[in-house]
């Protein structure tokens, strides 16, 4: 039987892997933190509800899990204001090179964290075992019922282990940001993409391999406190609605970062990622208001 999760595995990871050797992300598809700083200032602003409901703790973490160049992690680091500047604390945890950014510590462990970890497109880039239906695992039965004899599918389970065990780290909130599918909408979505172009998953090291995540299914593995809401109500909701003001040149700096919020928020693109947010020690309702439950779209719309 062919080992799908250690050919994934290998194509990313191994010695010859596509991460492995220093490939980042943003060389092959578009994220949020590339679209500007505007993602950083919003977590900025979830990390000061975190902080203040810790009781302002004399070191408070940003933890950025599969943190690739490192964008988010410097761009929050860049952008800290205040007490809170003074008392941060950014890691970046990457399994491929480092890369030197002023005031980011770079780590292949994800260390205790204080403050709040992000996973940023980390859970995609895990890789699963892929069954064909109808298939005894036990997490297909629960998680992908219904599976079709002959139809393939990802199984979530390492994903579900990672995510369990980073959110277990944390004193304060771990919010994973991605794309994904739920119960009630799995579709197999194991795919590549190599210099802004989707492109057949192939296990050389040629590309990137990705698959939707079942958030649902990583929200239940780690338990607790916790909140699955879409990027775009999430944004809004910290303070990002994209509002256009001023006159001359202060209009013109306006417009260009409410088009940056626009596409961030964008329902059909970036503002359709799930965001699951677990509160460990603090609230998740003191960190986000009540806000819709995150409905998936299709299909990954992200890449360059």
């Amino acid at each position: 039987m062919y080992d799908w999760e250690a050919a994934w595995h290998a194509a990313l990871y191994g010695p010859s892997g596509f991460f492995a050797r220093g490939e980042k992300p943003s060389a092959h598809f578009r994220t949020s933190p590339l679209v500007g700083p505007e993602l950083a200032f919003a977590l900025l602003e979830l990390l000061s509800r975190v902080d203040r409901a810790l009781g302002f703790p004399p070191v408070v973490d940003f933890v950025d899990v599969g943190a690739g160049g490192g964008e988010l992690a410097f761009a929050v680091r860049s952008l800290a204001s205040g007490s809170l500047a003074d008392r941060l604390r950014v890691t970046a945890v990457e399994l491929g090179p480092p890369v030197e950014l002023p005031g980011v510590r770079w780590t292949s462990v994800v260390p205790s964290c204080v403050g709040l970890l992000v996973g940023h497109e980390w859970l995609d880039s895990i890789p699963c075992p892929v069954v064909t239906g109808p298939s005894d695992d036990p997490w297909i039965a629960r998680w992908w019922p219904g599976l079709e004899d002959g139809a393939l599918a990802e199984v979530g389970s390492p994903r579900d282990a990672a995510w369990a065990a980073v959110v277990a780290s944390v004193r304060g909130a771990a919010l994973a940001v991605d794309y994904g599918h739920l119960i009630s909408s799995r579709r197999f979505t194991l795919t590549g993409y190599r210099a802004g172009r989707q492109v057949p998953a192939v296990f050389d090291g040629s590309c990137d391999i990705t698959a939707h995540v079942a958030l649902d299914a990583c929200a239940a593995a780690a338990g607790g406190d916790w909140v699955l809401v879409s990027q775009r109500d999430a944004l809004a909701a910290l303070g990002l609605t994209g509002t256009v003001s001023g006159s001359g040149w202060d209009w013109l700096e306006s417009a260009a970062r409410a088009g940056r919020i626009a596409e961030l928020r964008d329902p059909a693109g970036l503002g359709s990622f799930g965001w699951l947010l677990h509160g460990r020690g603090v609230a998740v309702s003191d960190l986000l208001p009540s806000l819709p439950p995150w409905r998936p779209i299709p299909a990954r719309t992200s890449e360059a």
